[in-house]
This record gives C-alpha cells, structure tokens and sequence, in this order.
C-alpha cells in the first residue's frame, strides 16, 4: 500500500481521507473538516439506534472556496460498490407497512409513529460536485453537507436542528418540525396533531434542565417543495447538561415517537432495514457554539446508485395513499436536484 502525506505532514495511506465539506443554515461560506489521527472531535454522526457513530478529527475547521471545493470533488472519488442486501418497499409494501403502524397506533393508544423507507435510483455520470453545489443554493435554511469516507458516502441539506448551544452565553436553541404537505396545500387537523406531542415532547425534556424556557407561537415553515409546522425553543442551560439533553431528546418524536423506546422498536420491527445515519444526529461543534442536527432528507451515494431516506409521521387520521406522496415528495429534495457529467 502506497503512502502519501497531507497538509500537515502526516503520513497516510493511499485510501480515501475522510472529509465533511458543509454549509450552516443561511451560511455564504463553505466549511471543511478533513479527518487526522489527532486533533479535536469537530464533526460526529450518531445513528438512529445510536449503534454506529463516526467521529472526524481534525486541528480545525477550515473555510473552502470555490477553488478548494473544485480542487477536492475532482479528485478521483471512490464510490463504493452498492449491496443488494437492503429491502426497498415498493408502493404496496409501504402501504402495508403504515396500515401495520396504524394498528400498532390504535392497539396502544399512541398519539404517532414515524414510518420511513429507503429510496433507491439508478444512475449513470452523477457529477458530485455539481450536484451538491446545487443542493447548497437550492436549500439556503439548512444544513448542507457532504460526507466522503473510505467506505461510504452521504450528501444531505436538512432543516432540522436538534439543538444548538452558544458556549459564551450558555443559550440553547431547539425546534420541533412536523407536519407536511405540499406548499399549495391547507393544513389540516392531521397536520396539526402531528406537530403537537412533537412540540410538548420537547417541550417536558428542556424543563428538566432549564426553569426559563420560551416557546414560539407555531409558524409554517418551507423548506424546498414542501411545508412544515414549527415551533422555537430557547432556554439557558449548563454546559455540563449539554450532552444529557440532547440523548432525552434524540430520537424526537418527528423521527421516532412517544415512548421513545417502545415506538424505536416498533419501527424496527416494521420498517425492515437499517435507516443508519438517516434520521440519526450530526454534531459539529465550532468555536461559539454546538450544534446538532437530525439527519433528515439525506442520501447515500455508491457507483451507480443514489439511496435517499424519507418518511412521515402516522396517526389513527394517516391515509396511507397520502402518506407515500409525502416520502416520494421528501426524496425529491435530493433526486430532482442532481446533475451529470455530459
């Protein structure tokens, strides 16, 4: 195995470095963090399950111009090759799988159950670096990144914060998310009981560690194609408490449901596949503040193929027809935006 070394001398073999390569919500500017031996935790991706995690060091973060990002995503990028191992529900087997939520919904009382299914598109000369350019404009509200690692590739622009924290005036910031339809679409009492555990769910964890929390009024919130219902959260809280918030609040409800461990094992049972980092977290931590974001309309990428992850929120109102045009509506977040080689 060759070795080469990088920009602080350290020695490496010739597989590929991992890189994350972002945009924070309303952010100009790309970031990157290339991952080394040492150095601090600036960038970590928890999975739903909280299974798998992935850590990037690095001595800092770095700004990325149009030149650095043109330099790296022109490098010879190795995709890896894709698994037929994972089950893709076709449109039947999904509505099978949200009548079973359904059922599990009425036999136990539960307020939502989060069901979800990969997505997975052929695909010939996907220019990456285009792509994800395209992604950055497209999706100016969230968080867009990029993930390139020996062994997989993700590529996402999600508008969920899970929570941020400023580290000089000690101000945590959250939102609960819920509720979709298409932006010419009325909001409806579906829509609304929907976004209501989500927002008291958060709501109860952050008065466990926080008696001056300030709730918003609930808003509509766009992202891309589609609308969600938003509420805000801000409380001041200890930094030692940090962590232990946000593992009470991961996985919310908008990912999950309530009791969070009854309803992460029924999604288990009847989704059927391994959702990873979809709908997992992703930390990266700056020089102010922390932030967490749920890793939602988010893709993973191999030779040939693009899997894209959506899903939605069941209650006893859920109309499974409906219930598949919001995933195919969610995934298009990705797949209408990505653009070839010629």
């Amino acid at each position: 195995m060759s070795l080469y070394y990088d920009e602080y001398g350290h020695q490496q073999t010739d597989y590929q470095i991992m890189k994350f390569i972002f945009k924070l919500p309303f952010a100009e500017d790309f970031l990157s963090v290339s991952h080394h031996n040492s150095g601090k935790n600036w960038v970590e991706f928890s999975s739903f399950t909280g299974d798998k995690k992935l850590e990037i060091k690095s001595h800092s973060i770095e700004y990325c111009n149009e030149e650095d990002l043109e330099k790296f995503l022109k490098k010879s990028i190795k995709f890896p090759a894709f698994s037929n191992s994972e089950t893709f529900p076709n449109h039947d087997n999904y509505l099978k799988e949200v009548n079973k939520a359904i059922e599990v919904i009425n036999e136990n009382n539960l307020q939502k159950l989060v069901i979800s299914r990969p997505i997975k598109k052929d695909l010939q000369n996907l220019d990456l670096k285009e792509t994800f350019k395209n992604i950055s404009e497209k999706y100016k509200n969230t968080l867009r990144y990029l993930l390139i690692s020996e062994d997989e590739i993700w590529m996402g622009a999600t508008p969920e914060i899970l929570g941020k924290f400023n580290k000089n005036t000690q101000e945590f910031f959250t939102m609960s998310l819920a509720g979709t339809l298409p932006l010419e679409e009325e909001w409806s009492d579906k829509e609304i009981e929907e976004q209501k555990p989500v927002s008291q769910y958060i709501l109860e964890k952050i008065n466990t560690f926080s008696d001056d929390v300030k709730v918003s009024e609930t808003y509509t919130h766009i992202s891309g194609n589609i609308k969600h219902l938003r509420n805000d959260f801000t409380a001041t809280i200890k930094p030692e408490n940090l962590e232990n918030l946000i593992s009470k609040l991961h996985p919310t409800p908008a990912v999950c449901g309530i009791p969070k461990d009854f309803c992460k094992e029924k999604i288990l049972e009847i989704e059927n596949y391994n959702r990873e980092f979809y709908a997992g977290y992703i930390k990266i931590e700056t020089e102010e503040e922390i932030y967490y974001f749920v890793n939602l309309r988010c893709s993973k990428i191999f030779q040939n193929k693009i899997v894209a992850f959506a899903g939605g929120g069941i209650t006893p109102k859920s109309n499974p027809e409906k219930e598949w045009q919001e995933t195919e509506l969610k995934s298009q977040a990705i797949l209408n935006h990505l653009k070839f080689h010629s």
